[in-house]
Formats: C-alpha cells, sequence, structure tokens
C-alpha cells in the first residue's frame, strides 16, 4: 500500500493539507492552475514537490469529486 501524497499534520502549516515530505499546502497547486498557471510553472517555484506528486495529487481529487457526486458519470 502506498502512502497518500496529500497529508494532514497539526504540526505542519496547522493542519493543511500539504504534499508529503513538504511545506507546500496542495491549494497552492490549485491556484496555480486556476490562475491559468501550467503545471510546469508551479514546479519551477515549488522543487519540492514532484510532477508525480502533482498528477497523484491531483487524480486523488478528481476521484474523491466523483465518488461525492449524486450524478451518475457516463459510459465512455
Amino acid at each position: 500500500m502506498t502512502a497518500t501524497v496529500i497529508v494532514r499534520d497539526p504540526e505542519i502549516l496547522g493542519g493543511i493539507p500539504c504534499f508529503r515530505g513538504t511545506r507546500v499546502p496542495f491549494q497552492n497547486l490549485l491556484d496555480y492552475l486556476e490562475a491559468g498557471d501550467t503545471l510546469d510553472q508551479f514546479l519551477e517555484q515549488f522543487p519540492t514537490v514532484t510532477r508525480q506528486m502533482a498528477i497523484e495529487a491531483l487524480e486523488t481529487a478528481k476521484d474523491s469529486l466523483i465518488r461525492l457526486s449524486p450524478f451518475k458519470r457516463p459510459p465512455m
């Protein structure tokens, strides 16, 4: 079983969800993308976050939203 890439620790930034092993909040990635920045731009600014970590975090967030959605996903 692999460890989750996003962790919440009350000792790190008061429990704000961060990338494991860093002090980089997951929200920073969302803010960058929302502002129209690329993943590469985010990674340049936060070198402690790997591309794999960022993609895994986004996929986990997407999967969580799909599971919580009251709507069924149409077949592909």
